[in-house]
């Protein structure tokens, strides 16, 4: 019997009952913050482990016995040695550092009276700062991170990995309440302009994403991606792989407030946009050992995506009918100031859901880039390693994207 096969199989199971909690907690007409799911999703692990070790007199600690003896032939099994060592000690403990950002383009073009505009909206994260714990065992493993500077944010993984295969799933959710607003328009000048940029959102935009990847490795014998990525096993010397991978993407765009109707407006009632992409690529991935102890990999897969769907939310504004307002003319024509204005408009914007719609794209083409360093001495190891996922998406006169990237950093020791 194919046991690794099985593993792999209830790991993706994990990975995709997580994603349905997450998905099926959603209300119709508004997109939620994934922050309580990690949350949820970590309370659990750490339930099922508590329930685990309460269970043992009851025969449970023998099932997961052999589990984990299974997991052990699975990282053992057909492995050349002089390549690739594995430690006696099968758990990683690691503290862990995170930067990361994230880019959201929106674009768009229309009329306001009678003048043409076009609109970029960027929500540009401060570089955000995180720390947290890793626990994992043979490769699979559970991390946790939270905000110690920049914008708000949390992350939550999973991952599983065997010789031949890895399955990791993210998740990540962060607030901006200070979009860079870039308006071409007659309509505004300069000085109009600099002052939008200064805007302060009272109700934030958020975003919320799950990255699910899986990779299949040809030369598992020989090359190991848990080495690079998990710290499971050591690389002992330079080898390389094809390797085939998938990946899954799930991102939340929110910004459906009655406080942000002219964003609305300006976006032709898009308040809420959902994405699905699924993507296919053969690439490969190259151990370099250049002394012992010392390990980089480079990995490079281009994809292509085969699922790419949208979800657009649609709202209706009153700003047409606040525009023939005699305070929008007196502003217009800077017979007020912004104070004066900003307090008639937040009394008055309001936002009505209309309903929803789902569009389809067709297949296009994206790059997925890994770079990680490791250095291993005795039971402890470092290890820096970064990501960038870029994901577009279009609607109607709308279109936009989404750029993330992260370095996580991490000292462990093997127990």
């Amino acid at each position: 019997m194919n046991y690794e096969l099985i593993i792999s199989a209830l790991a993706v199971t994990m990975i995709v009952v997580v994603s349905v909690l997450v998905m099926s907690s959603k209300r119709e007409n508004r997109c939620n913050d994934l922050k309580h799911q990690a949350q949820y999703s970590f309370a659990i692990f750490i339930l099922t482990l508590l329930c685990s070790q309460s269970s043992a007199q009851t025969g449970v600690h023998k099932l997961l016995k052999k589990a984990s003896t299974m997991k052990d032939s699975m990282v053992v099994k057909g492995v050349d040695r002089r390549y690739i060592d594995i430690p006696e000690q099968p758990w990683q403990i690691m503290l862990r550092g995170n930067v990361s950002q994230t880019v959201v383009s929106m674009k768009t073009n229309g009329s306001v009276l009678g003048e043409d505009y076009d609109n970029d909206t960027r929500l540009v994260t401060r570089p955000s700062k995180k720390i947290g714990v890793k626990v994992g065992y043979r490769g699979c493993g559970l991390g946790y991170m939270v905000n110690v500077g920049g914008d708000k944010g949390t992350r939550l993984t999973l991952g599983a990995t065997s010789k031949k295969y890895s399955l990791n799933v993210r998740f990540h959710s962060f607030e901006n309440t200070h979009p860079d607003l870039d308006m071409k328009s007659d309509l505004f000048d300069e000085e109009d302009m600099e002052e939008m940029k200064k805007v302060v959102l009272i109700d934030p935009i958020k975003v919320n994403t799950i990255l699910a990847d899986g990779y299949y490795l040809f030369n598992s014998r020989k090359f190991s991606y848990a080495a690079a990525y998990k710290q499971s096993v050591i690389q002992k010397r330079s080898a390389g792989s094809l390797i085939a991978g998938g990946m899954f993407n799930y991102t939340n765009i929110d910004y459906a407030a009655d406080s942000n109707g002219d964003l609305i407006f300006l976006m032709h009632g898009l308040g809420c946009v959902k994405l699905w992409q699924g993507s296919l690529g053969l690439g490969y991935a190259y151990n370099w050992v250049p002394c012992k102890g010392l390990l980089v990999n480079v990995m490079a897969m281009p994809m292509l995506t085969i699922v790419n769907k949208l979800k657009a939310y649609a709202y209706e504004t009153n700003i047409p009918e606040m525009m023939e307002d005699p305070t929008f003319l007196k502003f217009v024509n800077y017979e007020i100031g912004y104070d004066e204005y900003d307090e008639w408009y937040y009394a008055n914007v309001k936002i009505k859901y209309l309903g929803s719609e789902t569009f389809n794209s067709g297949a296009s083409f994206g790059f997925d880039g890994r770079v990680s360093i490791t250095y291993n001495f005795g039971r402890y190891f470092l290890n820096v390693y970064g990501q960038f996922n870029n994901v577009r998406y279009r609607h109607n006169s709308s279109n936009g994207y989404l750029n993330d990237w992260f370095v996580n950093s991490s000292i462990g020791i093997r127990l």
